[in-house]
């Protein structure tokens, strides 16, 4: 039977408000791996059975909560992370959160009130594909608030899930880290595939233009943001297969850490008899 491997993801795990440079960070990081191993089909098998199992639990217990937050530069995997890692899982005690531009609605309220609102309930797992972050990624590059105003955010994110997670919120949270070679074999594929045609937006390329200002945006806000409570992983998202493992071994291990236990059940169940 072949030997089920196993990752370190506290390699990936950025350290509490230590500055990085992201190109110190894997982008094609393998943990020694090989896609079509055997062995690597089965431990993917065995994580996502054990999701399944520990978000039932999640579920039934129904105490804890879990803020999944995945962010990204534009082809990086969110989508397909949420589609693969999440595959199975009963979508009852699972939710999908995507901020997209901001609506007037939300332009006139402060930047974390649309946000604050779909944050998990108890027995709850809700991804954020995209969140409050940006606020401190586009608007930083793009230059539509002050430097002192998104400065400001960092210790506001970090006042906010600190607020969560005293309440009783585990977050974590993912950063999908791909190279700008990568980058460009993903927007080529959307040209090159009919089929994907409709993932494609032109305003992707010119995003493509400020890809250094990204990278510094990235790096500043891993470092302001990561904190014991609410850690960021650094996940190497150019081999998709590996990503996926990693995420699913932080989600399983994050998960099976926590109190979980069924409730007790109804007194008297045993003699109980169906007719």
């Amino acid at each position: 039977m072949a030997h089920t491997p196993a990752i370190d993801v506290n390699q990936y795990r950025v350290q509490n408000r230590r500055r990085i440079d992201l190109a110190d960070w894997s982008t094609d990081d393998n943990g020694g791996m090989a896609k079509r191993d055997p062995a690597v089909g089965l431990l993917f098998d065995e994580l996502n059975g054990r999701l399944e199992e520990l978000q039932e639990l999640l579920y039934a217990d129904g105490r804890h909560k879990l803020l999944v937050v995945i962010q990204a530069t534009d082809t990086g995997g969110k989508d397909g992370t949420i589609r693969h890692v999440f595959d199975g899982v009963n979508p009852q005690g699972v939710r999908v959160a995507s901020f997209k531009r901001p609506t007037d609605d939300e332009l006139a309220h402060d930047y974390l009130w649309r946000v604050h609102r779909h944050t998990p309930r108890n027995g709850e797992i809700v991804i954020f594909n995209r969140s409050h972050y940006e606020d401190v990624l586009v608007v930083r590059v793009h230059g539509l608030v002050s430097g002192k105003q998104w400065q400001r955010r960092y210790g506001h994110i970090r006042d906010f899930e600190r607020l969560l997670t005293d309440e009783g919120t585990t977050i974590v949270k993912f950063f999908l880290h791909i190279s700008k070679d990568e980058q460009k074999e993903r927007l080529q594929a959307r040209l090159d595939e009919p089929e994907k045609h409709w993932k494609f937006d032109v305003a992707d390329l010119k995003e493509r233009n400020h890809w250094d200002d990204y990278q510094t945006a990235f790096a500043d806000m891993l470092a302001e943001t990561g904190t014991s409570d609410a850690p960021w992983y650094v996940v190497p998202a150019d081999r998709k297969w590996y990503r996926n493992l990693v995420i699913s071994t932080v989600l399983v291990d994050t998960l099976a850490a926590l109190d979980l236990r069924f409730p007790d059940a109804e007194a008297g169940l045993d003699a109980i008899e169906i007719n």
